[in-house]
């Protein structure tokens, strides 16, 4: 006999029962499946043959000793050992390293000053002019800028003629041509170019940030420092990460600035490893040893970059 308040209890299981996938199912699931795979299949192609087979074909060349015409002669790990044995070899990848400083430290740092102040002072249409202006180094081709900024800073450019004009001729000298000006004279040119990516980028990233946040900052009395640091800064963590990530590429990875404004010259002085890879592989004809910097290049930018990303997400590196 049943209770008043209800079925007596059987025992079973009143859940309802998972549906199990018919045949039917599983064969739309994988007709599905396959479309999208062909939708895939011509980015993954062009992928594959223009950087997967490259890079394998890069690692093989590495372990050879290849004029890039003739017969190859394995020398396993010799390639590799003198590119960390090589004073020049060396050298070359510590005025990479010495570019990230102008190629991404510092355009980072004053695209977030610049970013802070079109934030406050801009507005409507005079604020997608500034804009406009501060990404237009970005547009405008590498070897243009490297002509344009050549010209700049010859003897006789627009910069020498400005500090004789104010009583510094002394100062002037040929600052690309110059072993002490000439690492640090790339330098800044990469960092104009760069300056309006990394404004843009933050700027769009503070678009983002809730209003409330700062009006709480300054409801406990906050100055326009201590905003900087406690809503700003942390809230841009991800966009931070991004232009850090793109201009230590852009910094390792260079080759047009330098190639057109100094060619590597003076010496040694601003010859970077992309460069130098040209040179081995195309001038010098070791393919092996061109090849071994790449791959070292490589690491170099992996090393520099996973670690960036990892803390742009809240993750330990």
């Amino acid at each position: 006999m049943t209770s008043a308040l209800g079925s007596a209890p059987t025992g079973r299981d009143d859940r309802r029962a998972r549906p199990t996938p018919t045949r039917a199912h599983r064969s739309r699931w994988a007709r599905a499946a396959g479309t999208g795979w062909l939708y895939v299949l011509p980015a993954l192609v062009m992928y594959a043959v223009f950087v997967l087979r490259p890079l394998v074909l890069t690692l093989q060349y590495s372990l050879y000793d290849w004029n890039g015409i003739g017969v190859a002669r394995w020398v396993g790990l010799d390639n590799y050992l003198t590119v960390f044995t090589d004073s020049d070899l060396l050298k070359i990848i510590g005025n990479a390293i010495v570019l990230i400083v102008f190629f991404s430290f510092i355009p980072v740092a004053l695209g977030l000053l610049v970013a802070s102040m079109v934030r406050r002072i801009t507005t409507g249409a005079f604020g997608t002019v500034v804009r406009t202006i501060l990404f237009l180094p970005q547009v405008i081709p590498l070897v243009a800028a490297g002509i344009a900024w050549s010209w700049l800073l010859s003897s006789n450019g627009l910069v020498n003629q400005a500090l004789r004009a104010v009583g510094l001729g002394g100062v002037a000298r040929a600052w690309l041509g110059d072993f002490d000006t000439a690492l640090p004279a790339v330098g800044v040119i990469g960092a104009w170019v760069l300056l309006g990516l990394c404004t843009i980028l933050l700027v769009t990233g503070m678009s983002k940030i809730d209003p409330a946040l700062y009006e709480a900052a300054r409801l406990d009395g906050a100055g326009p420092v201590r905003e900087f640091l406690a809503v700003t800064l942390p809230s841009l963590r991800q966009e931070i990460g991004v232009c850090l990530t793109v201009t230590i590429i852009a910094a390792l990875a260079s080759f047009d600035i330098v190639y057109i404004s100094t060619s590597g010259g003076p010496g040694l002085q601003t010859t970077v490893p992309g460069l130098e890879i040209y040179r081995l592989a195309f001038s010098q004809r070791q393919v092996g040893l061109a090849s071994a910097l790449a791959v070292v290049l490589m690491l170099l930018v992996l090393a520099c970059v996973l670690p960036i990303q990892r803390l742009s997400r809240g993750e330990k590196p």
